[in-house]
């Protein structure tokens, strides 16, 4: 038999801080679906929290590492090589980090495919680590109710089998939309230390700086609504499966008013659908991993054969896939 890339072990680290959404408009909280959020302490670094994720699995025997992080502890060197060091893995094994927000971890299942499949690695670690309280400002009453902090690690190794543990991959990207979520200063484009910083009011007294991160909340929603059903399809298509065949569905929380919404527009109302981001809120790279593990908390591995992981965001970027859950040790 050949041999695939399963997912075997996943581990979630929330950070102890909580930040709860109390003194937002209840309505506006009601509706995003989130009541409190954990996030980074000062001086905490996404390597921090992605160290805390990684030590809840057996790391012997890895032999690649994969960092998924908007949020780098520095410019260079990468710190996915610091990671390497710090979790005292050996010097032989590869270290990759890449830049992705909601979509980044099906993207990094699939480069852990790639390298598991064309005989490159044989044991993944697969960590995301998002701090994205770190540049929404505490005076943004629409934004900062909306994202907490995680960091989450993912072991992928090569099992023989008939089948793929992982398939069906879609990838979308459009680029045109990249000022939907940004932060314009603080990269090469505007240099820190060439822009000076400027801070804005808009008409619902929300205060943000060009340093700090900027939605438009109803671009973004147009364009996850506009790519899921298509995404779904296209996934089914792929697999040569119906949505009555998927055990269950996992996409990116980004909040439970959108998710109903996308539910409804996929054809999901009477499917396991997973939507639950109460006490975590939106952790980008991190909702999908959080999601499999809390379904892991009600289900067995065994009944989740075919389970469809999807995300969409920040880039403009997309992607989906099947991911058979049934070898995973929890």
């Amino acid at each position: 038999m050949k041999k695939f890339a399963f997912i075997k072990n996943l581990a979630i680290y929330l950070p102890e801080k909580i930040e709860t959404n109390e003194k937002y408009d209840p309505r506006f909280i009601e509706k995003l679906g989130i009541n409190q959020r954990h996030i980074v302490s000062e001086g905490e670094s996404s390597s921090d929290i992605a160290i805390r994720a990684a030590e809840k699995i057996d790391l012997s025997g890895v032999d690649f590492l994969l960092l998924c992080t908007q949020y780098p502890d520095y410019i260079v060197p990468s710190t996915a090589c610091i990671l390497q060091d710090r979790l005292k893995l050996p010097k032989s094994i590869g270290a990759l980090e890449f830049s992705l927000g909601c979509s980044g971890y099906v993207y990094g299942l699939s480069l852990a495919k790639s390298l598991i499949e064309s005989g490159l690695a044989n044991r993944i670690l697969f960590l995301t680590s998002d701090i994205t309280s770190r540049i929404v400002n505490p005076r943004d009453k629409t934004i900062r109710p909306l994202f907490g902090d995680a960091a989450t690690a993912t072991l992928i190794a090569a099992e023989e089998s008939e089948t793929p543990g992982l398939d069906a991959f879609v990838f979308g990207s459009d680029g045109s939309g990249f000022d939907k979520l940004i932060v314009p200063a603080g990269g090469f484009r505007n240099e820190s230390r060439l822009t000076e910083e400027v801070f804005e009011t808009d008409e619902r007294d929300n205060v943000r700086s060009n340093f700090d991160l900027h939605m438009d909340g109803n671009a973004i929603t147009y364009f996850s609504l506009r790519i899921a059903p298509k995404m779904v399809d296209e996934i089914l298509e792929k697999s040569n499966l119906t949505r009555e065949q998927i055990d269950h569905f996992i996409f990116h929380q980004v909040n439970s008013f959108m998710l109903d919404h996308i539910r409804k527009k996929c054809g999901l109302e009477n499917r396991p659908f997973y939507s639950d981001i109460r006490d975590v809120g939106n952790t980008v790279s991190g909702t999908i991993p959080i999601g499999i593990s809390r379904v892991l908390d009600e289900k067995s591995p065994r009944d989740l054969n075919r389970v469809m992981l999807m995300g969409f965001g920040v880039g403009l970027s997309w992607a989906g896939c099947i991911a058979n859950l049934s070898r995973m040790s929890i």
